[in-house]
Formats: structure tokens, sequence, C-alpha cells
């Protein structure tokens, strides 16, 4: 396999990136992560405890949006997260773990104060193949099982939260003169990995139709 240069892989996740935060959710099932969100209001997009007005209803939508991710991959097993529609194709699991990886760019970029095109090393190496995905990420992003994807979902998620408890709304709405697309907030930049993460939920419902075993794993 050719290797992924780093600008490929700046380019790619730059377009595809515009990515439930709570402890032990590795020990829960998914279902019960669903549960107790909806115990905490899942439908009310508002301000949050804890956080500035805006940025608590930022959290908010994030949190719905991730909740609409858990729901379908609910009881998938390894052969269906790895499961392979066609030669173009990507599968459940390298979607979720590239929602991961949007996540943590997004991160290192509005938390860090890291420019798009100036990811470190490690960072490509950890992230570099599931913020790209294609032909590497179906090679590659395979035989894990439910657990290892929400695990890396729940710790990304668990950062982002720890960081925004930690700004205001005038951070939210600082301005970026100089983002991909023109003059970018950073609520616009957060707002993003929200929408992106709704694109991909659409994804992971239309292959896990096409299951070969579909019937099985189908939710009402």
């Amino acid at each position: 396999m050719k290797p992924r240069s780093r600008r490929s892989f700046l380019k790619a996740s730059a377009a595809f990136g515009c990515g439930l935060g709570a402890a032990g959710l590795s020990s829960l099932s998914i279902a019960g992560a669903v549960v107790r969100a909806a115990d905490e209001g899942l439908n009310i997009i508002g301000p949050r405890k804890g956080f500035s007005p805006q940025i608590g209803t930022l959290v908010s939508m994030l949190t719905w949006m991730r909740n609409a991710i858990l729901q379908p991959a609910q009881g998938l097993t390894v052969t269906q997260l790895d499961y392979l529609h066609d030669a173009k194709a990507n599968s459940i699991g390298a979607l979720l773990l590239h929602l991961a990886a949007i996540e943590r760019l997004y991160q290192l970029h509005t938390f860090e104060g890291r420019k798009w095109d100036d990811w470190d090393e490690m960072t490509v190496k950890e992230w570099g193949v599931p913020a790209g995905l294609g032909d590497a990420a179906r090679q590659t992003i395979r035989g894990h099982d439910l657990s290892y994807y929400l695990d890396r979902l729940r710790e990304g998620r668990e950062q982002t939260l720890a960081e925004l408890r930690k700004r205001d709304d005038t951070w939210l709405m600082q301005i970026d003169n100089h983002w991909l697309w023109g003059p970018t907030n950073n609520y616009c930049k957060w707002f993003h990995v929200c929408e992106h993460e709704s694109n991909h939920n659409g994804q992971i419902k239309w292959i896990k139709g096409r299951l070969p075993d579909a019937s099985k794993s189908q939710t009402s």
C-alpha cells in the first residue's frame, strides 16, 4: 500500500472535518447511555449547568447528536462493524473512529491553537487514517469490537466537555478571519462537529440497512 503523504492527510481531514461525555461509559451498554442522556433532558436544547449559556446550548446539541449516533450502533458485532458494502464504502467501525478523529482535530485547533494544517507527527500517526478514511481505513480499521469505538468517542467527548467548561461565550464567539471557508467563529466550528456527526449518522444507518443479516440488526 502506498503510504499517505502528510499533505494528503491534511486535505482529507479538512474536507471531512468542516465529530455523551459520561464517566464510566465503557462499562455501560449503549442502551444504558441513551437512557441516562434522556434523564438529563436530552430533548431540551439550551443552557446546561456548569457551562456559560451559549456553550451550554452547544453542548446540548452535541449531546443530542451523539445520542443519535449511539442508537443505530447498538448491538453491532465485529463482523457488522467491519462490513464493507463495496470497494469504495466505509465500514461502520471506521466511521465511528472517524468521528472521534475529527473531534480530536477540532480540539487541537480550537483549544490548543494549532493551525488546521499543522498537526504534529504523533497526531498524524494516531488519527491520520481515521480522519482521512479511504483505502487506508478499509484495510486497517478492522477487528475491533463495539466497546473499542465507544471508548474512543467517550474519551474525546469527555475532553471536549472539560475544555468547554473552562471557556465562556466570548471565546465561543471569537472569529477566525483565516478559516478554510472564510470568517468563522468557534461556535460555528463546533456546531460543524455536530453537523458532521449528523452527516455520518445517515451513512451508518444506510450501511446498517444493507448488512447481510440486516434484519437481525434493525431496531424499532
